[in-house]
């Protein structure tokens, strides 16, 4: 049996978090754990949130992609997709569009890329602002290039990645159950 990762991606608010959860409560797909080197949060677990590293031991895993962000190193390990697949061949990630990428170049035939998308920035800034995030904060997040980058399926993804609408969540959850089913069946 081949293992397939669905990759899910687009701008901060569409929803990617929520699907991915869907796709583990419903289906058991489990979410790829990522690595970083910052500190756990008061309310996160080692192997459940992050696999938090310290710097040396951040370097003996072998990353499919990794990014330095404020100081700390984060990074998705070929380590941590092994250690989901193990649980189910069907396993998921949540990352931005240049990551999606990075997975669509590397992993090729085993990656099923989503591109989750919301027409109108309003709803997008109203799910940040209703899911507690600081208006100063979405603000700045909502004019970042990256953000401005991510509502926009990129072109090398355009042949391969499965456009979902994610104006409400009873739309995105149908398309989604589709995609899985599809996915499901290819796997038999």
């Amino acid at each position: 049996m081949t293992n397939r990762l669905i990759v899910i991606t687009g701008a901060t608010g569409t929803g990617k978090t929520t699907v991915s959860d869907y796709l583990k409560e419903k289906y058991k797909i489990v979410p790829v754990i990522t690595h970083t080197t910052r500190p756990p949060r008061f309310n996160e677990e080692n192997g459940v949130d992050y696999y938090f590293e310290n710097d040396q031991s951040f370097e003996d895993n072998h990353y499919l992609e990794r990014v330095k962000y404020s100081n700390y190193q984060y990074g998705s390990s070929y380590e941590g997709l092994r250690k989901a697949w193990k649980v189910n061949p069907i396993a998921s990630i949540v990352l931005d569009t240049q990551g999606a990428i990075t997975y669509a170049e590397k992993l090729t035939n085993e990656v099923e890329i989503w591109f989750l998308k919301v027409s109108d920035e309003r709803v997008l800034r109203e799910r940040l602002i209703h899911r507690g995030d600081k208006i100063e904060s979405i603000d700045r997040r909502m004019q970042s290039s990256e953000y401005r980058r991510d509502l926009v399926l990129p072109e090398q993804l355009q042949q391969t990645a499965q456009v979902i609408p994610s104006e409400s969540w009873s739309q995105t959850k149908k398309q989604v159950d589709l995609l899985v089913g599809k996915l499901q069946e290819q796997l038999v």
